[in-house]
């Protein structure tokens, strides 16, 4: 019989009423401390001294259903023939109350040998272990920790069996059936010992108790092809949202950013828009303006289409529609569509003839025809002093819808230069008349950059103070325009011939009339003369067209001088 402690206060108790020993609560503590793994502590076999064992310690009862107190039988002592093991007195419980007894010890378990205390584990039978050392060990652990697997068994009826093949067997096996543990749910159930013992609780080792655990308690996930369902059906969504997100978003911030603006008009448009180009200007000056007289829809598109169809801008006049296609615009300005248009290009300084010339050559027009109409000038508004249309045919480039009129490009013309009159301020015909006269003398005789000086001289001449020149303005393209011809030099039988209403040099005041086209700048100086004390003026360099102006004739005879030897260094160039 092994000891045990009769004091019910002394501390635990086992399933069966008796209270734990030191080395099973020890065994116990450890067996928590390690997570209810089931491999017993080496501990447990260590070798006790030969006398009694260690006294218990006090421990707390186990809530267990009592058993009815059955008489203690006499436990046989069995020795171990093959390893002359000593044999160990069991005393006797002092309290038999405390404990449950077995009621018979099973018949088919002669060779078994059992330790005293209530939950040792059964002896080791010798036949099964010859090499077994001729110690007999005591184990920590009194009692075998078997549980059930998920569901621990009830304290009382035994009902632990119901969850087991194979049951503990020896004199002790109602006893053993009771010691269910708190960790029990840590366990399986329903084990056996490696050497196929019943009744030994073999949990095998470590990693293969988790991973089983581990194995069976995972909660199983989806499968992958589901996973992949689920990612391709996630991703679909998002980027069908994102298509929906960023419609409905451009086509709220359309009328913000102007997306819904007409980028071209399809042509081929109506009425009449002049656009001018002045010299140096740029594409996209001109495209601003092609859109503020609505000539197309866009300029940043139809500046576009003009880079894309390469060439250069031309300055002039362009005659064009309303709501013009970008191509048909970007042609007329490179001169393209000369075949879907009439061109004319007319320089400034031309004489009428020369202007009627050119008309012709750029409409179809015949010159005789376009003569007579220039002979009848009152019906295109200038002036009543005006026999023909000489100096009113504005200077430009111009482009006129196939099938206009000859009456109509005249008028154009004539109706640019009374416009620039007019933006001057000279308004009366009379006056318009002079400042035209004097302005085609200016585009003649003066360099550009000259022009108001040259003007303010002529007005000088014209003052009845002056006694310089008497009046006569001595413009050398005065008589040559009278002469019918183009040079540089006139001889002075022909600055003496009176009968030539253009002679400037015998005929005091303006010639009879315009002696060519002037242009704007011209027309400018002529209308806002600069103010100055010249009578006189030359130019010395007719390729730069460098002019020197004087007061005096001494000084101006200096400035002849130069422009002869200009002249005789530059032969056949002064003609």
């Amino acid at each position: 019989m092994s000891p045990v402690n009769s004091d019910d206060s002394a501390g635990e108790v086992s399933g069966g009423g008796r209270p734990l020993t030191r080395k099973e609560i020890r065994a116990r503590e450890k067996l928590q401390t390690t997570q209810g793994h089931s491999i017993i502590p080496p501990q447990a076999f260590e070798t006790g001294p030969a006398g009694d064992p260690t006294p218990p310690e006090t421990a707390q009862q186990m809530p267990s259903k009592p058993e009815p107190a059955q008489p203690e039988p006499s436990l046989p002592q069995h020795s171990l023939p093959q390893h002359s093991l000593p044999q160990h007195s069991l005393p006797q419980p002092a309290d038999p109350q405390t404990m449950t007894q077995p009621a018979q010890p099973p018949a088919d378990a002669p060779g078994e040998s059992y330790p005293g205390d209530a939950g040792d584990e059964p002896a080791i039978d010798s036949q099964d272990h010859p090499q077994a050392a001729p110690t007999v060990h005591e184990p920590e652990t009194t009692a075998l920790y078997t549980v059930a697997a998920d569901n621990p068994a009830p304290a009382a009826d035994n009902g632990y069996y119901d969850h087991h093949e194979d049951a503990p067997t020896g004199p002790y096996a109602e006893t053993e059936a009771h010691y269910v543990y708190q960790d029990a749910g840590l366990h399986p159930a329903g084990t056996y010992s490696p050497d196929g013992q019943p009744g030994v609780e073999y949990h095998g080792d470590d990693g293969e108790d988790l991973m089983a655990r581990a194995a069976s308690r995972a909660p199983k996930g989806p499968s992958k092809k589901i996973r992949r369902r689920r990612r391709f059906l996630a991703l679909v969504l998002t980027l069908t949202l994102f298509v929906v997100a960023f419609s409905v978003g451009s086509q709220l911030l359309k009328p913000l950013l102007g997306a819904d603006a007409v980028a071209d008009y399809p042509g081929p448009g109506t009425g009449e828009v002049t656009i001018t180009v002045p010299p140096g200007s740029g594409a996209k000056a001109v495209a601003d303006e092609l859109r503020a007289k609505n000539v197309v829809a866009s300029a940043d598109a139809f500046l576009k289409d003009f880079m894309a169809a390469g060439g250069a801008l031309s300055p002039g006049d362009f005659s064009m529609r309303e709501e013009m296609k970008n191509s048909d615009a970007v042609a007329v300005l490179l001169d393209r569509e000369q075949g879907k248009v009439m061109y004319i290009a007319l320089s400034a300084g031309l004489r009428v003839n020369e202007s009627l010339q050119a008309i012709s050559e750029g409409t179809g027009v015949s010159v005789p025809e376009l003569t007579a109409l220039s002979n009848d000038p009152a019906q295109f508004g200038v002036p009543s002093r005006a026999k023909n249309l000489e100096g009113f045919l504005a200077p430009g480039e111009y482009r006129f819808p196939l099938g206009t009129s000859a009456t109509d490009i005249l008028q154009k013309l004539v109706t640019t230069t009374l416009d620039e009159l007019k933006a001057q301020g000279i308004t009366d015909p009379a006056k318009q008349y002079d400042v035209v006269t004097v302005a085609s003398i200016v585009q003649a005789e003066g360099g550009q950059a000259e022009y108001g000086d040259v003007a303010g001289a002529i007005y000088n001449r014209l003052k009845p103070t002056n006694t310089e020149t008497n009046g006569l303005i001595q413009s050398d393209a005065t008589v040559t325009y009278g002469l019918g011809i183009r040079s540089f030099h006139i001889d002075e039988d022909q600055k003496a011939d009176k009968t030539n209403p253009y002679n400037t040099y015998a005929n005091t005041g303006l010639p009879a009339g315009p002696i060519g086209s002037p242009g704007k700048t011209a027309i400018d100086a002529a209308a806002k003369p600069t103010s100055n004390d010249y009578m006189y003026w030359v130019t010395i360099n007719l390729d730069t067209k460098e002019t020197k102006f004087s007061s005096t004739l001494a000084q101006h005879n200096v400035y002849v001088a130069q422009y002869n030897a200009w002249c005789n260094d530059n032969p056949g160039r002064c003609v």
